[in-house]
């Protein structure tokens, strides 16, 4: 391994038979092996007939502050540790990230073996543009973060990945639906590389009323906003902005509606409808920008 004392080792996703030889070869010669699940990586190891020994020894969010200082004191000491997730790549939206840090500031050698990613591999899939992205990783669940989150990905240009329970797969859909607006194209991507994998594309409106097993991993790839800003004239906007607030919207609810269904640009939306409101610069009801 020369000086690399630090390994993260990519894992399958769902297919065994997507595991690397270096991989292999890693996992069988690492002194350490640091997991998410340590119950699940032995199962691992033991599908690939490497032996797993006392050397597996788990690092999740519940023990993380605790065991990254004993795993730098390992390497310390000569010994090379290997990093895995229940699946995919370490770190991504799974522990390790503090692992990571904590060895680059003691000038550790890290090095990192690729390898399967349920995150790229949707996107790959998806059809939609793959040259920017945004990863959201599992969205909150309920409350004020929720709604945040949702008005953030209002404008958002970039095509959005983000993980969630099959359980609660339907209500986000639902959500997004709403905040985005119907139309926007989405791929719902389950079970990748293993036997009921499935791949349930259309509108939002359309996916949110499939019917999902509630069962196994799933990854939601949501178009990004259009480019459409030239085609809504600021007259045109000013009739919609202007019917919202009549019927009872806030600026605020207003402005955020019109960035969802039209894809106009926030600022240029909050100015006419504060014009149409009567309200000024610092109206109670201003967006902070």
């Amino acid at each position: 391994m020369g000086s690399v004392r630090l390994t993260l080792v990519a894992t399958p996703i769902g297919n065994l038979a997507d595991v690397s030889d270096r991989a292999r070869a890693v996992l069988r010669a690492a002194d350490i092996i640091a997991a998410e699940d340590s119950r699940r990586v032995r199962k691992l190891l033991s599908a690939l007939g490497i032996p797993a020994g006392d050397r597996v020894v788990s690092l999740h969010g519940h023990n993380e502050r605790a065991r990254v200082p004993h795993l730098v004191a390992e390497i310390g000491r000569g010994r090379h540790v290997a990093l895995v997730s229940d699946a995919g790549m370490p770190t991504i939206s799974d522990p390790g990230q503090a692992l990571v840090a904590a060895c680059a500031d003691a000038g550790v050698e890290i090095s990192v073996v690729p390898g399967p990613s349920a995150v790229v591999t949707a996107l790959a899939v998806s059809g939609l543009p793959a040259d920017r992205f945004v990863f959201e990783g599992f969205p909150p669940r309920k409350g004020r973060e929720r709604r945040d989150w949702l008005t953030s990905l209002q404008a958002e240009p970039r095509t959005i990945v983000l993980f969630e329970a099959p359980t609660r797969v339907r209500a986000t859909l639902e959500d997004l639906a709403t905040a985005l607006g119907p139309a926007r194209r989405v791929v719902v991507c389950r079970e990748m590389t293993k036997m009921f994998e499935q791949f349930v594309r259309g509108s939002l409106a359309e996916v949110a009323t499939a019917q999902y097993p509630e069962r196994g991993e799933m990854v939601v790839v949501v178009e990004g906003a259009g480019e459409v800003e030239d085609e809504v004239s600021d007259a045109e906007l000013s009739r919609w902005l202007a019917a919202r607030i009549t019927s009872g919207d806030s600026v605020r609810r207003a402005v955020d509606e019109a960035v969802a269904q039209l894809g106009v640009r926030r600022n240029r939306a909050y100015r006419l409808a504060l014009a149409i409101a009567g309200g000024g610069e610092g109206s109670s009801d201003a967006l902070g920008e």
